[in-house]
């Protein structure tokens, strides 16, 4: 009974590490660090961001970066999703791009 309780406990904060992307990621480190599932799906959230921000900066750009900035958001969106729905499903699944780049993160 226990296991299965901090297994869903685990759930929860990868969920929240992912759907608030960088308060999430802050949450998570700050109170579940020696959680490997929740940091793994927090990371995630905090590339989400990055990516965001990035896109932020390149929509200042007239008309191409706007365009970027239009489809880097859909697949952003799309990718943002799909890691909710990840992060629920109580197995470390694989995201194109994201999950290589969150490995990257060391703490």
């Amino acid at each position: 009974m226990a296991k299965s309780k901090k297994h869903k406990d685990s759930k929860l904060w990868a969920f929240l590490g992912v759907f608030l992307t960088l308060v999430g990621f802050l949450l998570v480190l700050l109170l579940r660090k020696d959680d490997e599932y929740a940091m793994y799906y927090g990371k995630l959230g905090l590339v989400l961001f990055l990516g965001w921000v990035i896109l932020a900066v390149i929509a200042v750009v007239p008309i191409i970066g706007w365009i970027i900035n239009v489809l880097g958001s859909i697949v952003l969106l799309i990718l943002w999703i799909v890691a909710w729905i990840a992060a629920l499903s109580g197995e470390k699944k694989r995201l194109p791009v994201l999950s290589d780049l969150a490995d990257k993160i060391n703490l």
